[in-house]
């Protein structure tokens, strides 16, 4: 009798997950410059006589018309930056298995950090970045980290902490009260997160194509067959 094993290793198609993912990041940074535009125009405007929104203790003004506004354009915004991260994720997910069946070995980060990484704290500073090195590593492991990648990083840390980012954003009202009484820094902050979305959609395309040229010189390797001897009294 014979006892056949074989291995069953394929690579996941990752071309239309990247450009989805691609198309999302740059989307995504189009919503920040029209949030931008919102809060310059909320800055010329000037604050109401009456104060900020959050008139503290638990009391607020009505709204004016460019604050209802910029709640649709935060609104729309939010929508498409959640859609955003599920394509972002997505790619993120297909090139790590990937990465793991060019390299023959088990990825740094087991599989929950690709969706906790980003919110755990203390983890979200680095275990991100981490995963995509992992899967350039693998992809092209002649090759170091392209520079792209530490830029996208950096400016989404910058952004995502400065009360702007999706993960700690502030408020509404706040954000508005920024606007009225702090621009530049808020400007400063758009800046930063339209600039990730930016270096995100080119940091995609690079890690793919690296990928992309490794899966063209890589070879399954071949079934692994066992032939057990008949059993002899």
């Amino acid at each position: 009798m014979n006892d056949h094993i074989a291995r069953n290793v394929t690579l996941r198609p990752v071309a239309s997950a990247a450009r989805i993912a691609v198309v999302m990041l740059l989307l995504a940074g189009a919503v920040w410059v029209v949030r931008a535009v919102w809060e310059i125009r909320l800055a010329v405007a000037g604050e109401p006589a009456s104060g900020p929104p959050d008139q503290g203790g638990g009391t607020y003004r009505p709204p004016t018309a460019l604050e209802d506004s910029y709640d649709l354009v935060l609104s729309i915004g939010g929508g498409v930056v959640l859609l955003c991260a599920v394509a972002f994720l997505s790619w993120l997910w297909r090139v790590r298995d990937n990465a793991r069946v060019l390299s023959g070995q088990k990825p740094k980060y087991l599989g929950f950090w690709v969706y906790l990484g980003w919110i755990v704290p203390i983890a979200n500073l680095w275990v991100p970045r981490g995963l995509v090195v992992d899967v350039h590593r693998a992809s092209d492991p002649e090759r170091p980290a392209p520079l792209l990648l530490n830029v996208w990083w950096v400016l989404w840390l910058i952004g995502t902490f400065s009360g702007v980012g999706m993960i700690y954003e502030d408020g509404k009202d706040q954000v508005i009260a920024r606007a009225y009484s702090d621009i530049g820094t808020l400007l400063a902050s758009d800046a930063a997160l339209i600039g990730a979305a930016v270096a995100g959609a080119l940091m995609v395309r690079r890690v793919t194509e690296a990928q992309r040229r490794r899966a063209a010189t890589w070879t399954p390797p071949a079934a692994d067959v066992r032939a057990s001897e008949p059993v002899r009294p």
